[in-house]
């Protein structure tokens, strides 16, 4: 992991959030059972990122910051694996700069900056682009859990393959924010590796972030059934690296 010293991370913020910024957790899925004792298909997250959540940098977003937090670990997944990036010297945007990056953009109006509005898939997409000049696909389901067995594990089989990187996924009726770092698929059903960035509180281990459901396996049909998913794709491997 880069040294402080390398770290643009807030442009002028408080150093005190780069330490923080510095302990956080690379890779909290490794050690993590596969769900599945004989699947078909697995397909996960190749290379480093960092796991960020509620607070994590010592601002309280509880509430609202979910997906400015699953962003902010899909765009560490880019600084460790990519080379050139845009802004090599930061490995992610504090929330203020997103917020700000997307009135920029003309995406948001003036007082979305420094408000506690909510942020979704589409949002992820513009941002990562302007950060990371990564470009995204953006894949809406509007059948649930149902359809998204049926049309978006494919897609991410072959995302997970052909790119690596972390996805967003984010809806409607269910609106929490969720990091995709992998998917199994078996005989009995598909499954989600979920990085949960709800998490709020002390750092923890791997390890324990598994055992409490932090990062887990989730089958798709516990999904919302009456929710639209919309999924987040950054298309890395398009970019000459």
């Amino acid at each position: 992991m880069a040294s402080k010293g390398n770290i643009d991370w807030c442009d002028g913020e408080k150093n005190e959030i780069c330490q923080k910024i510095e302990t956080l957790l690379k890779n909290v899925h490794v050690g993590l059972p596969d769900p599945l004792t004989d699947p078909v298909k697995c397909s996960l997250v190749k290379g480093d990122y960092l796991y960020f959540h509620y607070g994590c940098d010592g601002h309280d977003d509880r509430g609202w910051g979910c997906g400015y937090r699953t962003m902010q670990t899909m765009a560490s997944w880019v600084y460790f694996n990519r080379s050139p990036v845009k802004n090599h010297n930061r490995i992610a945007p504090s929330l203020l700069q997103i917020q700000q990056a997307l009135v920029t953009m003309e995406d948001k109006p003036g007082s979305f900056s420094g408000s506690r509005e909510w942020v979704g898939a589409f949002e992820a997409s513009l941002v990562l682009d302007y950060f990371c000049d990564v470009p995204c696909k953006v894949v809406h389901v509007r059948g649930g859990g149902a359809e998204l067995g049926q049309v978006a594990v494919e897609e991410l089989h072959q995302h997970f393959e052909k790119h690596g990187s972390p996805v967003m996924m984010g809806g409607d009726r269910d609106n929490s924010s969720k990091g995709i770092l992998g998917v199994c698929t078996g005989d009995k059903g598909s499954y989600l590796l979920v990085v949960d960035p709800h998490y709020y509180g002390r750092q923890q281990e791997k390890t324990e972030l598994q055992r409490r459901g932090w990062v887990s396996w989730k089958r798709i049909s516990s999904l919302d059934q009456s929710s639209f998913y919309n999924l987040c794709m950054p298309q890395t491997a398009t970019k000459s690296t």
